[in-house]
């Protein structure tokens, strides 16, 4: 009777996971759609503003203004705060009463908003010298400076409304609704290309009207989440609570957290501050890059991680290690499947990419190959930044906040240490390199320090699951080689032609990786039984 009672808990144990994972896959497939949304208006956006602007040193002086605000954001919202916040509230939700999981939301609204607050005007008394410290070499010219301290100011409430849409977000995920928070974003893309085509005419400098569109859709993003927290019976009372035990939680997951989970940003926040001394245009050719480079991260990763984190804060809250490993193998598993082809894609098709979407009008053909070059540096950390949107909620879940602190602190060293000597000889090229390879070191340190912790124990399929992903790689660079034309064919065609070609071409790279994986094994299946 006994052995029967322990098969009958096995069989259980191993439907659950299986429904875990189907849970998992479904959430993420939401995510994933309403994010490819807001990617592909983004997308559009930025080649809006491209064909507009250009390379030009307003366009330097707005992504600079935008890009600070957008740094503090991914420190104080989406980073540390997201990572310290949900898995303190996941608790909370599955231990305590209604009434204390209102306090909490209460309290960190009220505190958050406040420091946000007084930061935010701070920030807009002082936004000229601001700037001096973002991009130092802007003081060279005198006029880009100026511009850059204006549209900053401008720009700078931004930080203050995402951050409580962030905020607001958390509160969502860790009661399992993705929708809303997923598609928020679309709402910026929106506005930035209402103001591009039709609003930039009415300012005399017509860059403005990005930096009002910057905090406009700051307003909509948070607006559009309140009712979705009257739903779940969660909309925030903001108090002041400083002393709250659930806020005090959070602050000290957040303190360590505000410089190790944004590593990737302080790297390119670095990248862009040593591209103001060079000339103009690096700035908006590494930002380019870095979209393009961000579509799969953005499109998956980013998915991936905010479904994750909730699942494995659970997982170790209940003390459950086996289905903790066993996600978090599920969510690199996942990842993978999608950063290797979109790494490649990036090196092998980004100038065929940048002809197609963003060449004409103020961009030219010079602004397509420097961007490219960039965007090679980048394409070989796109594994790297996409593992990490995995790893980091791996480690937040367990609310170890240390551990990457301290690799934060080798990665960041490495990059400056990689942008002062490549600089020199790559240019803007070499300060996208560095990023790079800081965030290889920053992934590698961090996997291997779960590994040797026994957080994490990989299943006995990896090395079966590495094979069919090379195999079905090496076929579609293969495939992509054989049919892309040279770039004297993408620079005289049409732009309908380009698009044509490239969609044709990518269709053809997606068959072909899909069939080869297909051909060795990989089904669905493999998603909804891993670990199990």
């Amino acid at each position: 009777m006994g052995k029967k009672d322990s098969s009958i808990t096995v069989v259980q144990q191993s439907n659950q996971d299986v429904a875990s994972k189907k849970g998992l896959l479904r959430s993420t497939s939401i995510v994933s759609a309403l994010t490819l949304l807001s990617r592909v208006l983004g997308l559009v956006r930025d080649i809006v503003i491209a064909q507009v602007f250009g390379a030009s040193p307003a366009m330097d002086a707005f992504l600079i203004a935008f890009r600070i605000p957008n740094f503090f954001r991914r420190l104080f919202a989406e980073g540390a705060f997201s990572q310290a916040f949900v898995p303190v509230i996941s608790e909370y939700i599955k231990k305590r009463p209604h009434e204390e999981v209102q306090r909490l939301v209460n309290h960190a609204a009220g505190t958050l908003g406040g420091i946000l607050l007084a930061m935010t005007a701070v920030a807009m008394v002082f936004s000229p010298w601001i700037v001096m410290v973002f991009a130092p070499g802007f003081a060279q010219v005198e006029s880009k400076m100026l511009l850059a301290g204006d549209l900053l100011l401008v720009t700078f409430p931004y930080l203050f409304f995402i951050s409580m849409t962030a905020f607001a977000g958390g509160v969502l995920n860790s009661k399992g609704h993705f929708a809303t928070p997923a598609f928020a974003p679309t709402l910026l893309n929106i506005c930035s290309i209402a103001a591009a085509l039709w609003f930039g005419r009415y300012f005399e400098a017509p860059i403005m009207a990005q930096a009002w569109a910057v905090s406009i859709s700051g307003v909509l993003q948070l607006l559009i989440q309140f009712p979705a927290l009257k739903r779940i019976h969660l909309f925030p009372k903001p108090q002041w609570g400083w002393r709250d035990e659930g806020v005090q939680r959070v602050l000290r997951l957040m303190l360590p957290a505000l410089f190790g989970v944004s590593v990737s940003q302080i790297n390119m926040l670095i990248g862009s501050m040593m591209a103001s001394f060079l000339p103009h245009g690096s700035v908006t050719w590494i930002y380019y890059a870095d979209r393009l480079m961000e579509l799969p991260l953005g499109v998956f990763g980013v998915a991936v991680g905010t479904v994750l984190l909730p699942s494995l804060s659970k997982h170790y809250a209940n003390h459950d290690s086996q289905a903790y490993s066993a996600g978090l193998d599920w969510g690199l598993r996942s990842v993978l499947l999608v950063g290797c082809p979109a790494a490649l894609g990036l090196l092998y098709l980004g100038e065929p990419i940048l002809f197609s979407l963003f060449q004409g009008g103020a961009f030219s053909a010079r602004d397509v190959h420097m961007t490219d070059l960039c965007l090679k540096a980048y394409s070989v950390a796109v594994l790297g930044f996409i593992i990490l949107k995995v790893i980091l909620p791996a480690y937040f879940a367990r609310q170890d906040t240390k551990t990457p602190v301290k690799v934060a602190v080798i990665a960041l060293l490495t990059n400056i240490i990689l942008n002062l000597a490549l600089i020199r000889f790559l240019a803007h090229v070499g300060l996208a390199l560095s990023t790079s390879i800081a965030a290889v070191v920053n992934v590698s340190l961090l996997y291997f320090g779960l590994v040797r912790s026994g957080a994490y124990k990989p299943c006995d399929q990896w090395h079966l699951w590495w094979t069919q992903i090379i195999l079905a790689c090496v076929a579609m660079v293969l495939v992509i080689h054989w049919i892309t034309p040279a770039t004297d064919y993408w620079m005289a065609a049409t732009r309908i032609n380009r698009l044509m070609a490239l969609a044709a071409i990518m269709m053809a790279a997606v068959i072909t990786y899909g069939m080869v994986l297909f051909a060795t094994g990989v089904r669905r299946q493999n998603f909804t039984k891993m670990g199990a």
